[in-house]
């Protein structure tokens, strides 16, 4: 069997170890000590913006952290765009509110602003003010931080970005990550540089995070015996895992541009392919880091269908995945509100996720190319 394309696997960048037995060394393999802290400061360095950053055991953590500290309380909604990860929004469930589902726009397949302030309103009528509206940098594609911004400034409601894919992607020069109340970063082991498992929130001030570590680390009372008089979580980083981290983000912007040649790759391949669409940038002020590369197929106009493409990539040992399915369309979130038109589920229908890791090599892409190639009939 042919060896197998991942759709996005771990890349490390050789410096990894070094933190790793510098813990090991210093006897800091339990939770916390200099890595986390040299991670945190890393973060902050690179996003600029003036941040403060906890890092945590989760991008899901961090999310669910956010919600707490903007107040978010069982009974509550919350505003969530439906094309996104799970994560994006159980959360809300933790909490014991109810996410409110709004469709995205075609350009940057992230929330759209007129189906957010529809809902918004609708909600106010309703006497059900959303008390924080979660957006996604889809893919490590920016949403429309403007339009977004100034809807949740408008009627008074906090912004949480779910930057988990977007580490190294930009609007207008600033990165994402710094536009919202907070933001959610992700180390998963598919992300753009990996803690093996683990995340972050970005916060503004330095008392939020306080309040974030003070929560996940138990909320213990500063008191010589343990005592608690808040809810706490387990959700802090390990010294270990944060050693991993402090390696991967030295080679942060290599990585970033790596993925972009992958899009890059991507462009050249479908340019002659009708019916075959990349999710690329709108304009010059948009900068993704390409997490992943994804295409929208016509099946009329192509002849094949996204799942036609999986399954041929699949026969070759090549992964891809279709667009994540939209949070209202789940299952679990069947009772939820939703606002908006059929974008998402069109997304969803017809869209598919390719290789895109910083580590695929020539033979890697030469095999993506004559599979792509021959299903479309230009070998």
């Amino acid at each position: 069997m042919k060896s197998k394309i991942w759709l996005s696997s771990p890349h490390m960048g050789g410096h990894e170890l070094n933190y790793i037995h510098e813990a090991f060394d210093q006897n800091w393999v339990a939770p916390l000590g200099p890595n986390v802290n040299g991670l945190e400061h890393d973060l902050e360095v690179f996003l600029k913006s003036g941040v403060s950053v906890a890092a945590l055991a989760s991008g899901t953590s961090a999310l669910h952290l956010a919600l707490i500290e903007c107040g978010v309380q069982p009974g509550d909604e919350v505003i969530c765009q439906s094309m996104t990860f799970s994560a994006s929004a159980n959360p809300i469930a933790y909490l014991g509110a109810t996410p409110v589902f709004v469709d995205s726009e075609e350009e940057t397949w992230n929330i759209c602003p007129e189906a957010l302030e529809t809902a918004i309103k609708d909600r106010i009528a309703k006497g059900r003010k959303p008390k924080a509206v979660i957006a996604v940098h889809l893919y490590g594609m920016p949403f429309r931080v403007e339009e977004i911004a100034h809807i949740t400034e408008k009627y008074g409601i906090p912004l949480v970005e779910d930057a988990a894919e977007a580490l190294g992607s930009s609007y207008k020069g600033r990165y994402c990550g710094t536009f919202g109340r907070f933001a959610a970063l992700s180390f998963n082991g598919n992300k753009i540089i990996t803690t093996s498992g683990g995340g972050a929130l970005v916060c503004h001030s330095q008392e939020d995070k306080d309040k974030a570590v003070f929560l996940s680390t138990q909320a213990r009372d500063q008191a010589p015996h343990y005592q608690h008089s808040h809810i706490g979580y387990n959700y802090r980083m390990s010294n270990i895992a944060a050693g991993i981290g402090r390696g991967q983000m030295e080679v942060l912007l290599h990585r970033v541009s790596a993925r972009r040649a992958m899009h890059d790759f991507y462009s050249e391949l479908f340019d002659d392919i009708p019916g075959v669409v990349l999710h690329s940038e709108p304009d010059e002020t948009y900068y993704s880091n390409y997490w992943l590369s994804a295409v929208l197929m016509d099946p009329e106009t192509a002849g094949h269908t996204r799942e036609e493409l999986r399954l041929a990539l699949l026969e070759e040992n090549i992964e891809s995945r279709p667009l994540w399915k939209p949070m209202h369309l789940q299952p679990v979130f069947a009772s939820a509100p939703y606002y908006g038109g059929k974008v998402c589920e069109q997304l969803f229908h017809d869209g598919l996720c390719l290789p895109s890791g910083s580590n695929l090599s020539d033979e890697d892409r030469e095999r993506i190319k004559t599979v792509i190639r021959n299903v479309f009939g230009k070998s």
